[in-house]
């Protein structure tokens, strides 16, 4: 093109050169040739391909903190040469120099649409945003000062990993940010990571991983081992997309892969209802109207007419493909619903569906198993038998739930957890041992809603209630009809039979004392009667919320711990 080269932006391994005319970039992703104001515009995106940039420190902070608002903390520190390593002390001199930074963080205080926080920034710039001990000693300070002044603390991580020049130093601050971020924790406050391109080697290895929730910008190369080091050691090509955000994402270890164009808006957001979240009281509702939880004329006319069900007909309802689903009562009854993905150990599973959202303004969490909606829907969901690592991000989103003093509601259908070789082979009587173990002593209101099938040990697994409710025409039982049948009479065609036989039913179990309450379903629980179901679950939701309200973390746990002891 003939243009002068008069500057220069590192993209990955490569340099990008940034043309004099016009100012021009070249992008790594489609090689396309972009105006550099229009990419500044779109928040250093491509907007040919959508790949992204990486960022300048006062770039980001311009991005995500309010104007003037933000206030580095610990510039002053010096930064040593522990091993003696020779020119260190000139390298950093030149990259100080270059960048313009102090060093390969930069961490402080700041406003999010007015919501408070430490921000930290990882500039790859600075030595490839490594960790020296003057990054580990910053991180580990902001975050005990966090600590003191119960803020929570969001770092921005972009880093190779450890830095080779300072050794056995270096490793050791992935120990100490890590200690201090525990402490954080146990003062019951929030970290948010967001994982940008890279996050790699030791940051990986320590503060990047240990939030309560973890973000990620798209196409962001996350992992310990980085590509080409995996490919060195086992000589195998790496397939597609590995270790990319979204691979993580699938893979259990980030919550959600957020666009660079909604960040600010989102830790806003998780800002937002955590500070609500530690409010005391439950009971912080909009005032109800006399119409809430009633049903429409049509509703109670369908209920009117509506035939009585044996046994066996509300088994058949309950399995029924087009009943409403978890994810219908989420969209229905709360707002502003986050879904939170992973088990933070092997798998984000589909079949169980969680996150944080309001009930009309109280921060709750919300988890549910999902069957599906359509034959597509249903594979992809795994028509709700959930794995092991679905129970373990039940019970991760649960204890978290716990720490920040939300209460938790959970949405049942499941014809019983996923019995596959794999699902054995990861514990999948563990897991559901687990989450029964660990529901059992949480310190916050716990209420279950059997909306369908409630089959066995997969779906107690999310039912170790304060209280639980059923759909009138759900069931839940310790094995379906067909199994009890062939087990005690060898013939599995006598199932209708068994049915009856089983006390299955919500009138049944009500009856029992094993459930508190019937949920009507007006006729049937499809589309037309959602509002209305929706609208009486949200009404008792409320009032069960505010009873829970007047007793202590210790008291709810007893409670349901009484409540199974009865049995």
């Amino acid at each position: 093109m003939g243009a002068k080269i008069i500057d220069k932006i590192k993209l990955g391994k490569k340099e990008e050169p940034v043309m004099e005319e016009k100012k021009l970039l070249v992008c790594k992703g489609c090689g396309r040739t972009l105006k550099k104001a229009e990419v500044v515009a779109n928040k250093y995106v491509c907007y040919g391909c959508g790949y992204y940039f990486r960022v300048k420190t006062k770039n980001r902070l311009k991005m995500v903190a309010d104007p003037q608002s933000f206030t580095p903390w610990f510039e002053e520190m010096e930064s040593k040469n522990p091993l003696n390593f020779p020119d260190y002390e000139e390298k950093l001199e030149a990259v100080k120099e270059k960048t313009g930074l102090h060093e390969g963080v930069t961490i402080g205080k700041g406003k999010i649409y007015g919501e408070e926080a430490v921000i930290g920034v990882c500039d790859a710039r600075f030595l490839m945003g490594s960790m020296g001990h003057v990054v580990g000693e910053k991180i580990a300070s902001a975050v005990e000062r966090a600590t003191e002044e119960r803020l929570p603390v969001i770092i921005f991580c972009c880093s190779g990993g450890a830095r080779m020049q300072e050794g056995i130093v270096s490793l050791m601050q992935m120990a100490k940010t890590s200690a201090a971020l525990k402490k954080h924790s146990d003062a019951g406050l929030l970290y948010i990571p967001v994982l940008t391109d890279p996050t790699t080697g030791g940051v990986t290895a320590s503060f990047a991983m240990l939030g309560d929730i973890i973000l990620a910008e798209p196409g962001a190369l996350i992992g310990f081992a980085g590509p080409r080091v995996i490919e060195q050691t086992i000589g195998q090509k790496l397939p597609e997309g590995f270790q990319r955000a979204q691979f993580q994402l699938e893979h259990g270890f980030v919550d959600a892969v957020v666009e660079r164009n909604d960040l600010k808006k989102t830790l806003y957001e998780i800002l937002k209802l955590h500070r609500l979240s530690v409010a005391d009281g439950y009971a912080a509702f909009a005032p109800a109207t006399e119409t809430d939880g009633r049903p429409t004329e049509l509703m109670r006319e369908r209920a009117a007419k509506a035939d009585v069900l044996d046994a066996w007909d509300k088994v058949k309802l309950a399995r029924s493909v087009d009943r409403l689903s978890t994810e219908d009562y989420i969209g229905a009854i709360f707002e502003k619903f986050m879904e939170l993905h992973g088990d933070r150990q092997f798998r984000d599973d589909p079949a169980i569906v969680g996150g944080i959202a309001y009930l009309d303004g109280q921060p709750v969490t919300v988890i549910g198993i999902q069957k599906g909606k359509d034959m597509k829907d249903c594979m992809r969901h795994n028509y709700g038998m959930a794995s092991p690592e679905g129970y373990r991000k039940a019970l991760r989103l649960m204890k978290q739930a716990e720490k920040f003093r939300r209460p938790i509601i959970t949405f049942v259908n499941t014809s019983g957890a996923f019995c596959g070789m794999e699902a054995e082979e990861r514990g999948q009587g563990e897991a559901i041992a687990r989450n029964l173990y660990e529901m059992s002593a949480l310190t916050v209101p716990v209420l279950t809603l059997m909306i369908g099938e409630g089959g066995s040990g997969g779906a107690l697994a999310l039912a170790v209630g304060n209280e639980v409710w059923m759909m009138e025409n759900a069931t839940y039982s310790v094995l379906s009809p067909e199994g009890f049948a062939s087990i005690l009479w060898k013939d599995g065609k006598r199932a209708k039979e068994a049915a009856e036989i089983m006390k299955i039913t919500a009138e049944d179990l009500k009856e029992l004392g094993i459930i508190e309450r019937v949920i009507p379903e007006y006729g049937k629980a499809d589309e037309k009667a959602l509002s209305s179901i929706a609208g009486y679950m949200r009404k008792h939701m409320r009032e069960f919320l505010i009873r829970e309200d007047k007793k202590t973390g210790e008291e709810l746990a007893q409670e349901r711990y009484d409540r199974f002891r009865s049995f």
